[in-house]
């Protein structure tokens, strides 16, 4: 296993978040904490942001091994700053576009769905919600989010129907915006982030604070109730 689970780099005006663990790339407590080091790096007034996994894999999602242990306190202090830290992404002031380079799955899914402009890597992977399947309740915070981005007409096959979807098929769905082939989508995601970049500070962060108010009131209102429950 790399040392940074999540590691910052940059481009001129675009920063590049890389997660790679080496495996699955799960949403851990120190794959987290490492995530928000990069996000304070990360210039908010200029420049767009790009956040990318590795080779075959985007993110599988939250670390089974804690959820499997047991051990209620930690599952629910990761599931917290796990959310919250999709909270932040969707909230940045910046673009925020994802390179989806394998599998997206449950958290991995989210996360897609925090992004402004999402493109994926053409192969044989899966993006999708698969916590019905796994007898796990998507809390509300999450439900919101993927009520945002999911087409209309996928709303109930995404979260109750579990249904995983093809890099081609999540377009459609509203979980991708473009697919390429693999060879090309750091480029093609760094040719559309050099674009987004050129959008103003502060009418991109104003119009974006607006355009998203509602679903961002409602998911840190449902976090603080989480909160508020969990400490009692």
């Amino acid at each position: 296993m790399t040392e940074k689970l999540a590691t910052f780099s940059q481009e001129d005006d675009i920063s590049i978040i890389t997660l790679d663990d080496g495996k699955a790339n799960v949403f851990s407590p120190k794959m987290i904490d490492h995530f928000h080091s990069c996000l304070d790096k990360v210039p908010t007034e200029k420049g767009a942001l790009i956040i990318t996994g590795r080779d075959g894999m985007f993110s599988g999602g939250f670390d089974l091994k804690i959820i499997s242990s047991g051990d209620m306190k930690l599952i629910q202090e990761m599931s917290i700053s796990g959310f919250r830290l999709l909270s932040r992404i969707l909230t940045f002031p910046r673009p925020v576009l994802a390179a989806c380079t394998g599998h997206g799955i449950a958290l991995g899914t989210f996360l897609l769905c925090c992004c402004d402009y999402r493109i994926g890597s053409k192969g044989e992977y899966l993006i999708g919600a698969n916590e019905m399947r796994t007898n796990m309740v998507i809390p509300v915070p999450i439900l919101e989010l993927i009520r945002f981005r999911i087409s209309q007409r996928h709303k109930y096959r995404a979260i109750l129907g579990a249904e995983m979807y093809s890099i081609e098929s999540a377009v459609d769905a509203g979980l991708l915006d473009e697919v390429v082939n693999k060879e090309n989508i750091m480029d093609s995601v760094m040719l559309k982030a050099k674009d987004l970049a050129t959008m103003g500070h502060p009418s991109y962060t104003l119009t974006k604070e607006l355009f998203i108010k509602d679903i961002a009131t409602k998911i840190n209102n449902a976090l603080d109730e989480i909160d508020k429950a969990v400490k009692n």
